[in-house]
C-alpha cells in the first residue's frame, strides 16, 4: 500500500495537491463535533442503560469510533501530503531522485 501510494500519489505534486485537499476536507468532516459527540452518547448510556442500547446508543457509539479513527487515517494522509509539497517547496522545486 505504501508503494501505491507514493507512486500514484507522491510521485505526482498536482495529485498529492488534490489528495491534501481531500484529507483535509475528511479529517474536518469526520472530527467535527466529535468529542461532544462521543460525551453526549456516553452520558445517555450510562443515564438511561438498556433503553439507550434498544436506541441504537451502542451502534452510534461505534459509529462515533469508527469516523475518529477515519479522521486519524485522514489525518496521516493529509500530514504526509503536507509533508512532501513542504519538502518540494523548501528545496526551492529542485527533485532529488536517485533512481
Amino acid at each position: 500500500m505504501k508503494r501505491l501510494f507514493h507512486r500514484w500519489v507522491l510521485s505526482r505534486r498536482w495529485v498529492t495537491f488534490l489528495v491534501l485537499g481531500l484529507a483535509f476536507l475528511i479529517f474536518g468532516a469526520c472530527t467535527l463535533n466529535l468529542g461532544m459527540l462521543f460525551l453526549a452518547n456516553a452520558r445517555f448510556l450510562s443515564e438511561q442503560g438498556w433503553q439507550a442500547v434498544m436506541d441504537g446508543a451502542l451502534l452510534q457509539l461505534v459509529e462515533l469510533a469508527v469516523s475518529g479513527y477515519l479522521g486519524m487515517a485522514a489525518y496521516v494522509v493529509l500530514k504526509t501530503c503536507e509533508h512532501r509539497l513542504s519538502h518540494w517547496l523548501g528545496d526551492g522545486g529542485h527533485e532529488e531522485h536517485g533512481a
